[in-house]
Parts: structure tokens; sequence; C-alpha cells
């Protein structure tokens, strides 16, 4: 089930799975884990392109986080606090004793209710929770009270033993309640459906901040770099350039903020110029959040991003190359080293470091294009049809694929170990399509 609803909503949505991005959430998700115990299954942390306030978690260990609810979060204790409550649902099963106790429960209507959730308002949605209440599944989506307070409790001592702040909990649970209180009828936004109560949640996370106040009152907020470089990364991605560049500005107004906070606005206007290629100011501003954060090798990345754009090709090469050197686990880097090296026309080196990138990341779609792309310009057009029909697949499009991995088992050129890659992602497909 979790492998139909992982490729569901890559067709219905455009993760966003950068490698900076994905490395930053599943790394917070699996230190969630490390204090959570065994595990049945991997997880895989996702964030999703949508302006909804949604997160949901699926079977098999799937936690998908919206771009919109990313949006309303200011502090990375109020990130980990959600996601904790998510694996509370996966580690306490609610999700699969909803599932047992409904009626004619099949995998299928079960993946129509999830997929109904994850898309959330529109036709599409509402034709797809029709069909799923029809079958009697939608209903047990929806969390009970005591699910809701066991998934909280498990987040809050997850939390503690961390070593993070529960005041991330109860500023987010503040801020669903101040959302939930501002929507009306069919407005409510899909996270405070399938996760309600947040006035009762609220009081009982408050209850035990309140108990164990002398045992907390120590715990520092942690560093919000790495969140706050993560939040305004996506919102450059995700929101009009306009809009965006007021909402940065209108917060550099306030009095209350700390220098740290102030200096990662600039970062986010600093990517804001860059995707509109004022690579000037784009490198001005980030040169300073560089000067404040001077062991953050993720930002030279950045840089190097910026060179790029403004066609410095050797200058871009060099910042980056220092950037790898300094982390060689950051996929980012590496990701960004293989372009460079291709625009530089070493397509050698572009591979060396493309591949790294595919054996770390090997569900990361992107860079199954640019080995394509690659293969194609090296003439192995085998080899490229090999990897644009995984790109295809891991994008959702399944006709596409099975075109491209027929073109690739008809050519002679294809590496021998690719054939019967094609024979198990055949399978795959497959398997999808029952």
């Amino acid at each position: 089930m979790g492998e139909k609803l992982l490729y569901q909503i890559r067709l219905a949505f455009p993760l966003l799975d950068d490698p900076d991005l994905y490395q930053y959430i599943n790394d917070l998700g699996g230190e969630v884990l490390e204090v959570a115990g065994f595990q049945y299954f991997d997880y895989r942390f996702n964030i999703i392109n949508s302006s909804q306030f949604n997160a949901f978690a699926a079977p098999s260990g799937l936690v998908f986080f919206y771009s919109g609810l990313i949006e309303k979060m200011d502090h990375e204790d109020e990130l980990v606090s959600v996601l904790a409550h998510e694996i509370g649902h996966v580690v306490a099963r609610h999700i699969a004793k909803g599932m047992e106790q409904g009626s004619k429960i099949t995998i299928a209507t079960t993946l129509l209710a999830i997929a109904s959730l994850a898309i959330g308002a529109g036709a599409l949605s509402n034709a797809l929770f029709t069909g799923a209440m029809a079958a009697g599944q939608a209903a047990n989506l929806h969390f009970s009270r005591q699910h809701e307070e066991e998934a909280d409790r498990l987040a809050y001592g997850w939390m503690k033993s961390m070593h993070r702040n529960p005041v991330g909990q109860e500023e987010m649970l503040q801020e669903m309640r101040r959302i939930n209180r501002y929507t009306m009828g069919n407005n409510v936004p899909q996270y405070l459906l399938t996760h309600p109560y947040p006035d009762e949640r609220l009081d009982y996370v408050q209850s035990l901040i309140a108990y164990e106040k002398d045992e907390l009152k120590d715990m520092a907020s942690s560093d919000d770099f790495a969140f706050l470089r993560m939040k305004y990364r996506v919102l450059s991605l995700v929101k009009d350039g306009k809009k965006l560049r007021n909402y940065f500005n209108s917060k550099l107004t306030s009095t209350e903020l700390s220098e740290s906070d102030k200096i990662m606005l600039y970062y986010g206007l600093s990517q804001l110029d860059r995707m509109e290629n004022n690579f000037e100011s784009s490198r001005k501003l980030l040169q300073g959040v560089i000067e404040f954060y001077p062991g953050q090798s993720i930002l030279l990345v950045d840089m190097g991003i910026v060179e790029m754009g403004a066609g410095n090709k050797k200058k871009a090469l060099e910042i980056i190359t220092k950037a790898y050197d300094m982390n060689r686990h950051d996929m980012w880097a590496a990701f960004q080293l293989a372009r460079v090296w291709e625009m530089l026309g070493n397509l050698s080196k572009a591979e060396r470091y493309f591949m790294e990138v595919q054996e770390n990341m090997p569900e990361y779609s992107k860079i199954y294009f640019e080995l394509g792309k690659l293969k194609s310009v090296k003439g192995e057009q085998g080899n490229s049809a090999y990897y644009l029909g995984k790109y295809n697949l891991y994008e959702g499009r399944l006709k596409l694929a099975r075109h491209n991995f027929n073109i690739a088992m008809k050519s002679s050129d294809i590496d021998d170990g690719f054939k019967s890659d094609i024979k198990s992602m055949r399978a795959l497909m497959k398997r999808l399509e029952e």
C-alpha cells in the first residue's frame, strides 16, 4: 500500500526532494526514530509542494509534510513535534487498527481513502473520498481523542529524550487552534479534519509542561539555522516572488527579531534574488549569511549555485569543491559538483558525482534524468533510455517509463546489469497497476 501511495503522490504532486531538503527532513526524522526504538520498516519523510496546511502518515512508514504546513512554523522544535506525532500514530498502530476495524477492508479502498486525504481539496479528492466512504474506509483515517492523546504523549516523551524543548509542541498546537478558530465550514484544513481536537490536545500538553516545569526550565530551544534554511529554500521554490519578498521585508521590520533570525531572512531574500536572476544582490546577501555562519558548508554550496547561475563556472567549481571537502556526506554538494563539471564539459567527473548521489539517494528522481541526459550526450542511447525510464517511474509516469524501458531493452549498447534491473522494475509497475 505504501509503495502504491508513494507513486500516486508523485503523479499528483511534485515532491520537494532536492538532496538538501530530503536529507534535512530525513535526518530529523531519524533523530526521532533513534529514541522511539525498534521499528519494523524503514521510514521515509517527504515534502509535498502544496499550500495546504497538512501532514499525514501512511502505511509502511511514509510520512508527508506539505509546504503550507512548514510555512506556518517558526522553529525546528515545532517541526520535530509534528514529525514525532506522526511517527507516534505509526508506532501505536493507529492507522493499522483503523484498517483492521473497518468494514469491507481492502488495499484498494484504504488506498483511495488515504489518497483523498493526501490530495486535499478539489474534485479529484472529493471523488476519491466519496469512493472510500462508500467502502466504509475513510472514517477510519480520522483519529480519535484517545489516538491523538497517545500520539501527543509519545511525541512529548520523545522530544524530552532528544533534549528538545516540548514548548515547540505547545506552540504548534497553539497555531493549530488559531487556524481552527479562524476557518469555517469546508475551509477547515485537511490536517485539522484528520487530526482534530486542537483545544483538548493543547490543554493536555500544557498540563504536562506545567507539571514538569522545573525539569524543563533549563532546556534550551534548538538552533534554528538548518530549519530556517530549509523553510526559506522551500518558500523560494513554491511561493509567488512578489508576495514572498513582501513577506520577508515585513518580517524584517519586527523589533523582536534575534540577530540570527534576521540573518536567515536575508538568506531567504538571497534565494529569491537567485531565482529571479538577480545574482549580484543574491551574492551580497548570501556573503553576509556566510560570515555570520562561517562553519556551515551548505551555504558555500548555495553560493556556488549563484556563481553557476551568473556564468562563473570555475568560481562555482572552486566554492562547491570546498563545501564537498568539508562534508563528504552532503549530497547537495555532490549533486551541484556534478552539475558544474558537466557545464565545464568534463562528463566523466560529472558522472562520478551523479553516481554518488544515485547510490546514496536511489529514490531521487531527478538524478536519473541527469544521468539520462549525460548518457545521451555520450552516445549511449540504451543506457540513456534506461535512466529516463527510471526517472519517469519515480515520477509516477508508468506509461512513459514502460516506453523508455522498451527502447532500452532493444538497444545493443545497454549495460548487461541494467537488463535485470528493468525486469525488476517491470514487475514493480505490474504490482502498482494491480
